[in-house]
């Protein structure tokens, strides 16, 4: 948390907040985690993307350089970690504060996993897995005869997704939910190209709906936007975080285990191991 579909929110809700307003300073007391953020004041900011489960908003260039800067165009990133969000007031987590043209907007990070940097577009070595992140989920570069060619030969199906590399923004929740609509096994390796396809419509399925319904917000309530609206995709979930409660395809309790160090959630009748 948060995943594509609760960053994806976050960029809308945030978008009125910043776009078209200038940094006049950013503030925060951590200069090794939140980098090089000085290069943005006195830019605006004139676009705010996202990929995968990052943020990326696009600073103007200046007319010329300015104490040596670089005055081409910057981009702001910022990575949510697991509790990241903004606020309009400040709190007791709030890391870092935007102060802008038009007032400020707080980043609040109670355990502290996220990340702030200035760097040029697209110049991303610092942050591999946003440099070696594979295509947006509902984008059509998320081609089906790509991902059916590239899961033939890939190993343990959950920690593939994970990677980033196959399809980008699909993490812990929308991972188990996607097996789950596909019927596969999380531990499923090689996949045929009749399940490789189900699991690429699944996963196509399952975050349109995440978008639309802005997101999962768990029992500790710490994903949420700076307006107070919670996601209320997880009401929809099929087996993320449902442990013992019954498949609502076949009554078969929902089991959990840990692959590859995350909790996993799936039906041990619908999606069943196949020996490979």
């Amino acid at each position: 948390m948060p995943e594509l579909p609760e960053v994806e929110t976050t960029r809308r809700k945030i978008e009125p907040l910043l776009l078209g307003r200038t940094l006049t300073r950013i503030e925060h007391d951590a200069p090794h985690k939140y980098t090089d953020t000085h290069k943005a004041e006195g830019r605006t900011v004139i676009g705010i993307g996202r990929r995968g489960k990052y943020l990326l908003l696009r600073l103007a260039a200046f007319e010329a350089a300015l104490a040596g800067e670089d005055p081409g165009d910057l981009e702001l990133l910022v990575h949510l970690g697991m509790t990241g969000g903004f606020r309009l007031e400040a709190g007791p987590h709030t890391r870092v504060t935007l102060h802008t043209d038009q007032g400020a907007v707080y980043f609040n990070d109670p355990r502290r996993f996220g990340k702030v940097a200035v760097v040029r577009p697209g110049e991303y070595a610092a942050f591999p897995t946003l440099d070696g992140m594979g295509p947006e989920p509902l984008s059509e570069d998320f081609g089906e005869a790509e991902f059916v060619k590239a899961a033939a030969s890939a190993g343990a199906v959950k920690p593939w997704l994970l990677s980033q590399k196959p399809v980008s923004g699909v993490g812990n929740i929308y991972a188990d939910e996607s097996l789950w609509l596909s019927r596969l096994h999380p531990a499923q390796k090689k996949l045929t190209a009749e399940e490789a396809s189900r699991l690429h419509a699944a996963i196509r399925e399952v975050m349109a709906a995440a978008v639309a319904a802005g997101g999962s917000t768990l029992g500790d309530g710490t994903y949420q936007q700076h307006d107070g609206e919670a996601g209320q995709f997880q009401v929809h979930h099929h087996a993320y975080a449902r442990t013992g409660e019954p498949c609502e395809r076949c009554g078969t309790p929902i089991e959990k285990i840990v692959l590859a160090q995350r909790g996993t959630h799936f039906c041990p009748h619908c999606q069943q191991l196949q020996p490979r």
